[in-house]
């Protein structure tokens, strides 16, 4: 039975839903999605590195050994041999990591929103580096905290400046590896300096290592984890290095911090796909990373470097570039009076796609800012991309 004249719904939104916006780069993503579109927008893996026949010879195994298993609800925590193997990875002499200090999550992104739901309050005070992350930025945002930026250099966050920011602060939230959307890195010293000042000042620091094992000349530097368990909370994830395909990723802190996540997690979602993580714990168990990174590695530094290459040679000398040492991304500085947004759309006129930086700026955006992404374009299109770019870019000076 069909009703006849239904009254329109006028939908009531709630003041959280009337505040959420779209991520500025999936909007990009809608607009490039052609062929013929040379894109850098995307922060996506280059799905030459999906290792496809291993994922199927390892689901295939998983549920013919374990499919009533795999196929089943599970506990909130996650499995526990995948927890346990993600702890001993990160364990130290001096830091002893337990499976109980390990939740798995949906992907990075489900971490993110399950610790600014019990770590952020509306008001709340969150300490984030300029520019920042723009999916942890929107995860945060729901929650309507005050974002305090936090000064950078070529170097990544300035400790020196925490003290004077971090009153009433719940928490700081970096990226030291790599990181996107500037492809900086932090190095040791500024590290050490980093979670001295948030111990002495009892500020959670939240670390960010989706990158972290891609550098380019495979020696990561030490997580801020393994300086302190007690206070920094880490996330991690197997998109970068497996596949993005899976969503699973996960948060490593304090025992207390994560039994409340996990109920945050509970009226989320109950428990992240049992037969995602046992099919990702069967392909890493017997060291298959261990091969497989390299690989990644190995692609990223060429394509990276072809495109340091290209902007050396088509840019003009008054735009400056970071140079990353691993990751997926590069900054890019114009002249003051470029406005990238605009520099975007005459972009897409002419078949190129880049992130304008203004969306990962949490307060004051630098309109001149723009970020370009060289995993998922072949060295070719990359050189022609960023030709096309520096004749534009060069047309507005």
């Amino acid at each position: 039975m069909k009703m006849e004249n239904p009254t329109p719904i006028q939908w009531q939104f709630s003041e959280r839903a009337e505040q959420l916006q779209s991520s500025a780069i999936r909007e990009i993503l809608k607009v490039t999605a052609r062929p013929e579109v040379i894109s850098f927008a995307g922060g996506l893996p280059s799905p030459e590195t999906f290792p496809v026949e291993h994922m199927r010879a390892v689901f295939d195994s998983v549920l013919s050994k374990q499919g009533k298993v795999a196929l089943q609800y599970g506990p909130t925590d996650g499995y526990l041999p995948l927890r346990q193997w993600i702890a001993d990875s990160l364990s130290t002499d001096g830091a002893k990591i337990i499976p109980e200090q390990v939740l798995m999550v949906s992907g990075s992104q489900q971490g993110l929103d399950l610790l600014a739901k019990v770590l952020v309050d509306e008001g709340s005070r969150v300490l984030v580096e300029t520019p920042s992350y723009l999916g942890a930025l929107q995860a945060f945002s729901v929650y309507r905290p005050e974002f305090v930026s936090v000064p950078t250099d070529e170097n990544g966050l300035l400790p020196q400046h925490i003290d004077g920011l971090a009153q009433g602060a719940r928490l700081l939230y970096a990226l030291p590896n790599f990181q996107n959307p500037t492809g900086r890195t932090m190095p040791a010293e500024r590290r050490i300096a980093l979670v001295e000042a948030c111990a002495r000042l009892g500020l959670p620091l939240i670390e960010d290592d989706p990158y972290g094992a891609l550098s380019y000349r495979g020696e990561p530097l030490q997580k801020l984890l393994t300086m302190n368990p007690n206070g920094v909370i880490y996330m991690g994830s197997f998109s970068k290095v497996l596949t993005p395909g899976i969503r699973l990723g996960y948060v490593v802190a304090p025992v207390p911090l994560i039994r409340k996540l996990e109920q945050a997690k509970q009226a989320a979602d109950l428990h992240t796909a049992t037969l995602t993580q046992m099919v990702v714990y069967e392909a890493i168990k017997d060291g298959f990373l261990t091969q497989h990174i390299p690989t990644i590695r190995k692609l990223y530094a060429d394509q990276c470097q072809s495109m340091l290459d290209a902007l050396t040679e088509f840019f003009p000398s008054s735009v400056t570039w970071t140079k990353p040492e691993g990751g997926m991304f590069i900054w890019v500085t114009l002249p003051k009076h470029i406005d990238s947004s605009k520099l975007l759309d005459e972009s897409i006129e002419q078949l190129v796609a880049f992130v304008p930086g203004a969306p990962f700026y949490a307060n004051t955006p630098e309109q001149n800012t723009l970020r370009l992404s060289f995993v998922t374009v072949p060295p070719a299109k990359i050189r022609e991309g960023v030709e096309r770019l520096g004749k534009l870019i060069a047309a507005k000076l």
